[in-house]
């Protein structure tokens, strides 16, 4: 398909990304931070170069940095994982003009479906049920205030471009707006380089669930079923499984035609998630569109059989879907958990460090999709997530089951994780019962089941010790002389040598 691929992302997305490649027998170039030197991607990619110091602005977001990558090795094409630069048009378009393919859909298509405003506009225009919010994002905390009247609290504020939880706060009543505004548009800014943000209407007890959607650039568009995504925290998302235990066949039919007629207006081609919220009713209403991959890809994955990380390849080359609607068929239940350095007794505070233990699960329907290794260090400069563990069981119940046997099996040692939180949540009878909804984790475990809030000590002490680690950890190698990375070390083939 392509000649060289490079990989503009760090962790585990682009370790999956290197071993989709090395399966379909393409060499692939990994890029890293000075925080990332050491990392799992950089060891495993068959060449890596340095873009940059650890702030993401100034490595990961770097475009001018990652094309020059892109250009000096040869590479073909890029792909952008998730996060980062995945949902940024700029970026599409400037792998573009530099004569390199962009894995995932056209600048157009991410201009008009990664800005959540636009996507709103086009949901509409295609008969898909919106929820109720601004039509442009708020010039003004004045526009912000009235349009929060206007639609009655409690409301969302969002970023208008970019996914994945940031910049978004929910606000209870007009005393909370201000300040979760300026949190709103200052972490936008920081994770997307725009800190535009709008005002929507919040579904109380609403589930969050997504379709998975294929497109290729023949004009035939086909979806892969849902999943449920409702266990999260601060609008990220900790559990997640397909199917949903809320959506009927006839259910998944409506929402999943909602989603093909949507991408398929937009003249979308590749990858891309629909995310909807559904009411207790059943109702469901357009949320935004992710134009990326999705961080739990793996559970479509599981029941479908279907390789999305090769199928982007394939597509992004030009090739046909090869198969139709009715030849999508899923079959039994997949689950995930995200596996993140954090604490979940002292509020989810993040727990960076080095890993002294790091021993996975293994054994039949079990998978492990890790960016870290044992011995390797969790830099304090980005998201904590260091693995997935998905499993695959024959109904909802098995899954559950293997969830519990995989997490007894899981063991971390030298930082905290989130593993003794998903051991708790594998054993909620709400969540056996599939009663959920977006709020379930923070009044599930508010309310003294699992996890007590941290004390303000507590919460505090540990907030200091990530500063102070951080702090520690900024200055690192110098770039100017950075001397031979542990890829090379290996004996993995540098810029220009031969592939063994």
């Amino acid at each position: 398909m392509f000649g060289k691929l490079l990989i503009a992302n760090r962790g585990e997305i682009a370790v999956r990304v290197i071993r989709a490649c090395r399966e379909a027998e393409i060499p692939t170039v990994a890029v890293f931070s000075e925080a990332d030197r050491d990392a799992l991607h950089v060891r495993l990619a068959d060449e890596a170069h340095p873009i940059g110091p650890p702030p993401a602005a100034q490595s990961y977001l770097a475009i001018d940095r990652l094309i020059d990558v892109a250009r000096r090795t040869g590479a073909e094409a890029v792909h952008p994982g998730y996060g980062f630069l995945s949902e940024n048009a700029h970026f599409a378009e400037a792998c573009r003009a530099a004569g390199l393919v962009f894995v995932g859909p056209p600048a157009s298509a991410i201009a008009r479906m990664g800005d959540k405003v636009a996507a709103r506009h086009a949901a509409a225009e295609a008969g898909v049920p919106v929820v109720l919010g601004t039509p442009e994002p708020v010039a003004s905390d004045e526009e912000a205030y009235r349009a929060a009247r206007d639609l009655g609290f409690p409301v969302m504020i969002k970023a208008a471009r970019g996914g994945g939880g940031k910049g978004m706060r929910v606000v209870a009543g007009p005393g909370d707006l201000e300040s979760a505004l300026r949190l709103a548009r200052s972490e936008a800014d920081s994770a997307f380089g725009d800190g535009a943000v709008y005002i929507e209407k919040v579904i109380v007890e609403s589930r969050h669930v997504e379709i998975q959607v294929l497109a290729d650039a023949h004009g035939q568009v086909l979806h892969l079923g849902e999943r449920e995504c409702s266990l999260q925290r601060r609008h990220q998302k900790l559990v997640e499984e397909s199917p949903s235990p809320a959506v009927t066949e006839t259910l998944r039919a409506e929402m999943g035609a909602a989603a093909c007629r949507l991408l398929a207006s937009a003249g979308y081609q590749n990858a891309g998630t629909v995310e909807f919220l559904l009411d207790p009713d059943g109702r469901f209403y357009f949320l935004e569109v992710n134009t990326r991959l999705q961080v739990e890809h793996p559970v479509t994955e599981l029941v479908t059989g279907i390789d999305l990380v090769r199928e982007q390849l394939r597509l992004a080359a030009g090739e046909r879907l090869g198969y139709t609607q009715a030849d999508v068929a899923a079959r039994g239940w997949a689950i995930e958990c995200r596996i993140s350095a954090e604490d979940p007794a002292a509020g989810f505070i993040p727990s960076p460090g080095r890993i002294r233990t790091w021993r996975p699960p293994g054994g039949p329907w079990v998978r492990v999709d890790a960016g870290v290794y044992e011995g390797g260090e969790v830099p304090v400069h980005y998201d904590p997530l260091m693995a997935k563990l998905i499993v695959w069981g024959r109904d909802r119940g098995e899954a559950v089951h293997r969830m519990r046997r995989a997490l007894g099996e899981f063991s971390v040692a030298g930082i905290r994780t989130t593993i003794p939180f998903h051991r708790a949540m594998m054993h909620d009878p709400d969540f056996l019962a599939g009663r959920l909804s977006t709020t379930f984790v923070e009044r599930t475990f508010a309310g003294g089941r699992g996890f007590p809030a941290p004390s303000p000590e507590r919460a505090r002490a540990a907030a200091v010790a990530v500063a102070l680690r951080a702090r520690e950890r900024l200055p690192g190698p110098s770039l100017a002389a950075p001397g031979p990375s542990r890829w090379a070390m290996a004996g993995r083939p540098g810029p220009g040598a031969p592939r063994r």
